[in-house]
């Protein structure tokens, strides 16, 4: 063979070689990639009035330096996955002070206004934005959260009870939307509580976006709160939120929020990526594991093996945190805490079955011995009960999809009103009751003459809304007209949340109240105000028992 030819093909099959082994085969978020990414550059640079920063590994995006919003985001050199009608941005756009750095293989773009600084950092050859959020105050819009508004027509696979792809229209106010064939969609639907945050994102040909939610002892709500994560329909939208208005139970709290991480990958859906390495990089308000406590509990008595019990801890102004008990004697541990004096709740499933206040000191471990629950509503024998007595109306008619759909769609079960005999299946009684909707529910239960007698009725509720709460009746006696609970000044049923203030309503009705054989029991929604249909007052229920 002659020598020009054999060089022609010794150096094709080199290319050949490094092309295929440049094809991205790990689920890594630091794996590598295309040959076309094998060119970019890692670091900064400053033209047309943007900053463009090059992870060195694939992932280029555009920040705006008038104002510090995204405006451009590619990936191995594929098609714009940036929205070009909205940035992507925290709050709604701050209108920042656009700084950077690059510095030991690490990009620093910072965004501050006057009480807010946005953090996005990128580490050296990983596809991924890092990110933290100092607030002194809250956003003018109400809401702190990380907006990342992305190319529909790229990020195809989103979530179906988010996606407002086809809708004819408002189903309610103008966030909830309606589908022809009666389905719903919103944002606030399909939503994760806090305590099952990890890493959640959405997808194109070649590309994948997700969204790792860090930390959460910033936000607010505690664990099983809910709040946006995506909606699609237009731009395909990837959220963080850290606090809102919606159906939140708490205040917002102010300082560092995060760290968290928006992760690039070719569609697989990534680990959740280490973020300790930022506690170098002089964040704002960054509180470093040196200046932390932890709390270890020896274990919970009292408990019912039958269900999950948390243990979570709150400060009003400091952080939230959470632990799940383990399931043999109970034990737990919270770690990396910040110091200061918190509210520790033991939750079974959701419901508040012991509290006490704890202490958390910097560096040192709070050592708590075995704590006995001792408010737990299901350890009173009953005549008959209704339901779990968990904090949720899951296992309840509908119960299950607060937060998948509207209470109106089609494919939710009649709501009623019903009448429930004692001793049916749970899931035929109502999940929730509204004024204008399902009012009164009826109860029918018999009693011998051993049980003519003074008793005890409990209604548990997860959650009101517009004053909502039960009165009752049995047979001729009607109880007196009960207080309202504390409750968020929020729609909540009709955006996903069951979760409120759980409060328990005792009702004394005397001996004379009852007969033997056949009784009937109505309960009504009473409240000061009116609404129509779903946005009537109403409460969901946690369980009704008779003592």
């Amino acid at each position: 063979m002659n020598k020009p030819l054999w060089k022609a093909l010794l150096i094709g099959f080199t290319l050949l070689t490094i092309l295929v082994g440049c094809g991205d085969s790990s689920n890594s978020t630091t794996a590598k990639t295309s040959l076309l990414a094998t060119t970019s550059t890692f670091g900064v640079t400053s033209s047309g009035g943007f900053l463009t920063v090059d992870s060195g590994a694939g992932l280029v995006f555009k920040v705006n330096i008038s104002g510090g919003d995204i405006n451009s985001i590619k990936y191995n050199g594929g098609p714009e996955l940036q929205s070009q009608t909205k940035g992507s941005h925290i709050a709604s756009g701050l209108g920042a002070t656009v700084t950077s750095s690059v510095s030991g293989g690490v990009a620093k773009i910072t965004l501050t206004t006057p009480t807010l600084t946005q953090f996005l950092l990128v580490r050296q050859n990983e596809n991924i934005i890092y990110m933290g959020t100092y607030t002194t105050a809250e956003p003018t819009v109400g809401e702190l959260r990380w907006i990342t508004r992305l190319n529909s027509a790229v990020l195809t696979n989103v979530p179906v009870e988010s996606n407002l792809a086809g809708n004819i229209g408002a189903a309610e106010s103008t966030d909830v939307f309606l589908l022809a064939n009666g389905e719903t969609r919103s944002k606030y639907y399909g939503n994760q509580r806090n305590i099952d945050l990890s890493i959640r994102g959405v997808t194109g040909s070649g590309v994948g976006i997700f969204m790792a939610y860090g930390n959460r002892e910033g936000g607010s709500g505690g664990p099983f709160y809910r709040d946006i994560q995506n909606q699609s329909g237009g731009d395909t939208e990837v959220y963080n939120y850290m606090n809102s208005g919606h159906n939140q139970t708490e205040a917002d709290r102010m300082g560092f929020h995060g760290p968290y991480a928006l992760v690039f990958t070719t569609g697989a859906t990534p680990a959740i990526p280490d973020m300790s390495w930022m506690s170098t990089q002089g964040l704002d308000g960054w509180v470093d594991t040196t200046a932390r406590g932890k709390v270890i509990g020896n274990g919970l008595a009292g408990r019912d093996t039958a269900y999950t019990y948390t243990v979570g801890f709150a400060n009003p102004t400091i952080a939230q945190y959470w632990t799940t008990a383990a399931a043999g004697n109970g034990s737990f541990g919270s770690y990396n805490m910040k110091p200061g004096t918190y509210t520790m709740t033991v939750y079974k499933e959701e419901l508040a079955v012991y509290t006490e206040s704890v202490t958390v000191t910097a560096g040192a471990a709070t050592t708590l011995n075995t704590r006995t629950i001792n408010a737990d509503p299901s350890t009173a024998a009953a005549i008959w009960r209704i339901g779990k007595w968990d904090g949720t109306p899951n296992e309840f008619k509908n119960g299950g999809t607060f937060a998948l759909r509207h209470p109106s769609d089609v494919r939710n079960s009649s709501w009623g009103p019903i009448t429930f005999a004692i001793g049916a299946a749970d899931n035929t009684f109502p999940a929730a009751q509204w004024k204008s909707v399902n009012n009164p529910t009826t109860v029918t239960f018999n009693l011998t003459a051993a049980q003519v007698a003074a008793h005890t009725v409990r209604i548990g509720i997860t959650d009101a809304y517009s004053a909502g709460r039960p009165a009752i009746t049995i047979n001729s006696w009607t109880s007196p007209n009960p207080g309202s609970s504390n409750q968020p000044n929020s729609r909540s049923f009709t955006t996903g949340s069951y979760r409120g203030n759980n409060t328990l309503y005792t009702y004394d009705v005397p001996a004379s109240a009852f007969v033997v054989g056949s009784n009937t029991m109505t309960i009504s929604v009473i409240s000061g105000s009116n609404g129509t249909t779903f946005l009537s007052p109403a409460y969901s229920y946690d369980a009704v028992d008779l003592l």
